[in-house]
């Protein structure tokens, strides 16, 4: 895996290809990196009409995970997964790059 490696898991994409139905969109999953949160930096979720010209791409089951060049360095060889528990269903980002994260799992810290 190279420091650029990111990673979708089936059940992350599994999900976004059946919300992305439902909206009628492309199966393009943006994750991007933003300050605030509870740890200084937090992950944001949507729907991408088409990958930017310089976004990094991965592939899984016909979804793509974009990442744009600025967020890629706080998120570089993630995996992004969709998990479901008895407290709700959410998209996790276990980053080899954080330090710290908070009890949500939405926020982190480098």
């Amino acid at each position: 895996m190279n420091a650029h490696t990111l990673i979708l898991s089936p059940a992350a994409a599994a999900r976004v290809a059946t919300i992305a139905a439902k909206q009628g969109k492309p199966a393009i999953l943006r994750l991007s990196v933003e300050g605030g949160g509870c740890s200084g930096f937090q992950y944001r979720f949507g729907l991408a009409d088409a990958p930017d010209a310089d976004d990094i791409l991965a592939e899984t089951d016909g979804v793509q995970l974009v990442v744009d060049p600025v967020s890629l360095d706080l998120v570089s060889g993630a995996l992004v997964d969709y998990v479901e528990s008895l407290g709700g269903a959410a998209f996790r980002v276990e980053n080899p790059n954080a330090t710290a994260g908070c009890g949500c799992g939405s926020s982190f810290a480098v």
